[in-house]
């Protein structure tokens, strides 16, 4: 079955940073588009920043553009999202997603990690 795990949240202070990790398994790796969402406190989920299955095209949304970077490592069946300069309004439970490559909706999801940024 599949599985997708996130790791490394935690409680920062603003400009200071956090990589997360989102280990996945009983997928094909390489075949998955692979993102990142947040959900912060009474507010709906949104999308923060996707890859592609080689990790050669990369998409951010405009509120994280420039601070956040995306990558993988098809080797290890590995997201990784590195969330530099945050700010309290990034405080959220990030989750990742899959998405097989010919789909249009990611089906995959992980339980999430906490991000606090204090102030």
């Amino acid at each position: 079955q599949v599985q997708l795990v996130e790791s490394g949240g935690g409680l920062v202070q603003a400009g200071g940073s956090l990589r997360l990790s989102c280990a996945a398994s009983g997928l094909t790796f390489s075949n998955y588009r692979m993102a990142w969402f947040r959900q912060a406190p009474g507010k709906e989920r949104e999308f923060v920043a996707r890859i592609n299955w080689t990790g050669g095209s990369n998409y951010y949304a405009d509120s994280v553009k420039g601070r956040f970077t995306i990558s993988r490592d098809n080797a290890k069946n590995t997201v990784y999202l590195q969330m530099n300069s945050l700010k309290p309004e990034d405080t959220a439970v990030y989750y990742c997603a899959a998405r097989y490559y010919t789909y249009t909706e990611y089906e995959y999801w992980g339980q999430g990690t906490q991000v606090t940024v204090s102030s």
